[in-house]
């Protein structure tokens, strides 16, 4: 699946991690040794997150029902809890710097699809 920013047209990511049952929200990126670039986790339903037992920073977008993105947080340190946004009901983890190099912004909207739909 990849993740794109239906308001720009960019591919934010080519390979999102579904983070949809109790144990993968539960587990999301700890003690993983690293998050390649082009990588994302979507976690849902999540309204805020944390890094403890985390290994690296990462990015956050906190996004509405409808995939607006309604916050972003950059460049998260391990062992740091997310900020609460209202009106949050899912939220996209990227790799540190991501938010600045896709230019991703409050009031974009986002899209995740299968890599075929986007072919056809």
């Amino acid at each position: 699946m990849e993740l794109i920013n239906l308001t720009t047209g960019a591919i934010i990511s080519d390979q999102v991690i579904p983070a949809y049952s109790f144990f993968k929200r539960l587990k999301g990126l700890m003690f993983t040794s690293s998050f390649p670039e082009g990588c994302a986790v979507h976690i849902k339903p999540c309204r805020s997150i944390h890094t403890y037992f985390m290994n690296f920073e990462i990015d956050v977008l906190y996004l509405s029902e409808s995939n607006e993105v309604i916050a972003l947080d950059r460049y998260i340190h391990p062992g740091q809890i997310g900020k609460h946004h209202e009106g949050t009901a899912s939220v996209i983890e990227l790799p540190a710097g991501t938010i600045h190099k896709t230019k991703l912004k409050k009031g974009h909207f986002v899209q995740i699809q299968n890599l075929k739909e986007r072919v056809s």
